[in-house]
């Protein structure tokens, strides 16, 4: 006799929460799992509700989740609310697979971290690149020496973001709401992964210890970056530096330089791809599972299935998060700095060479300031916060993701 398919339901189903949606209702159409219930403040749009399976409980507030003995649980919603949420859905006796940014204090990562310790549940954070077969090849690489001693890790991208964007939500480009921060900078939200995964493959002892950040923005109503440059150095000695754009003259992907003493590497991680030493150009590599199937096989079989983006692996991350949230208002880029497009449907802004001066300063290591941008300001310099005596965190995940095709309920 087959076993029961887990029960799985998704907190804030609308906007970014649809893909979630989309994900859960093909897990369900292949028996992998029950698409459960839905929850948003708001009724499931129109695109939504043509996802959701016959059945599906529908609710506008988190709680009345408790009931239904759900085993794992997706929070899509505003960063400020993970953490209340979590502790909720948790302490209801369901696993959670919980949007990035996790958290936004060290103090909220230890107190997240407290309450799974409490109530035997697991959280998994969606860093989706962390499942990718590529950066799991990457990883290896480095292991077995192919780019000999790593000492500097490298990433780039220039996207383009029209002004509708920071319409999607209350707490879209803002610093706080209703007394809480928020976390939409380009650093923090859109290319969280970007800084993750550079703090992944800088290898062991990838605790932040001091943190230079520029930070700019295009636009004068939002109170975060759309454009920043970060450099890193981490209690080993090695460095990260990020350069990244959503005001792009044209549009570049997101790519990582892994650097070492004698080669380089290079990872698209939205697209799985990987150039290795010895390789003509950027490869695919397929088989990435999807976070919440990795989830509930880990629920299945903990000790062969570790999960992929465990919120004890993205302690160095929040760290680096508070820190820059705690830094200044980003300054406002205008004059002849900025050029605006109009678009079919709203406008854009691009900072005029940016798509060079990322270029430049990913080639180079260097921030926006020390490549003489003339808009570039001197570099907010601070220290990390150090980790708290009682919080866990790793280099943990596997460096190869197991199948987390087979998923019965425990």
């Amino acid at each position: 006799m087959g076993s029961t398919p887990p029960r799985v339901a998704v907190i804030g189903v609308n906007g970014h929460g649809a893909s979630h949606a989309r994900t859960l209702a093909a897990a369900h159409q292949a028996g992998r799992l029950t698409f459960a219930a839905v929850c948003d403040v708001a009724p499931p749009t129109p695109t939504v509700a043509a996802l959701l399976p016959a059945g599906v409980t529908v609710v506008n507030d988190y709680r009345d989740l408790a009931r239904l003995d759900l085993d794992a649980t997706v929070i899509c919603t505003p960063p400020h609310t993970h953490l209340e949420i979590a502790t909720a859905v948790a302490r209801a006796g369901s696993d959670i697979l919980l949007e990035k940014p996790p958290v936004l204090s060290l103090a909220e990562h230890e107190a997240l971290q407290a309450v799974l310790t409490e109530t035997g549940r697991v959280c998994q954070v969606g860093f989706q690149s962390l499942a990718s077969p590529a950066l799991a090849a990457l990883r290896q690489a480095i292991a077995d020496g192919r780019l000999g001693e790593v000492d500097l890790v490298v990433s780039t991208g220039a996207w383009i973001r029209e002004d509708s964007y920071y319409a999607r939500a209350r707490w879209a480009g803002q610093r706080e709401l209703d007394g809480y921060p928020v976390a939409d900078g380009a650093l923090v939200n859109p290319f969280a992964h970007a800084l993750m995964n550079c703090l992944l493959l800088a290898g062991p002892d990838n605790w932040p210890v001091q943190m230079e950040l520029e930070r700019y923005r295009a636009r004068a109503q939002i109170e975060v970056d759309d454009t920043a440059c970060l450099r890193v150095t981490l209690a080993s000695g090695k460095r990260i530096l990020v350069a990244v754009t959503l005001c792009a003259e044209r549009f570049s992907p997101a790519r990582i330089t892994v650097r070492g003493a004698a080669r380089q590497a290079v990872f698209d991680y939205a697209d799985d791809l990987l150039q290795l030493p010895g390789d003509n150009a950027l490869r695919p590599v397929a088989g990435r599972p999807t976070l919440i199937d990795n989830l509930l096989a880990h629920r299945a079989s903990p000790q062969t299935t570790p999960l992929l983006a465990p919120l004890a692996l993205t302690a160095p991350f929040t760290a680096l998060a508070e820190a820059i949230l705690a830094a200044p208002i980003p300054p406002l880029l205008t004059g002849d700095t900025v050029t605006v497009v109009p678009t079919d449907s709203s406008q854009r802004v691009q900072i005029n060479g940016i798509n060079a001066l990322i270029a430049q300063a990913g080639q180079q290591g260097a921030l926006f300031s020390e490549l003489g941008a003339a808009w570039a300001t001197r570099p907010y310099l601070t220290p990390v916060a150090a980790p708290p005596a009682s919080l866990t965190f790793d280099v943990g995940a596997p460096i190869h993701p197991r199948d987390s095709s087979a998923v019965p309920r425990p």
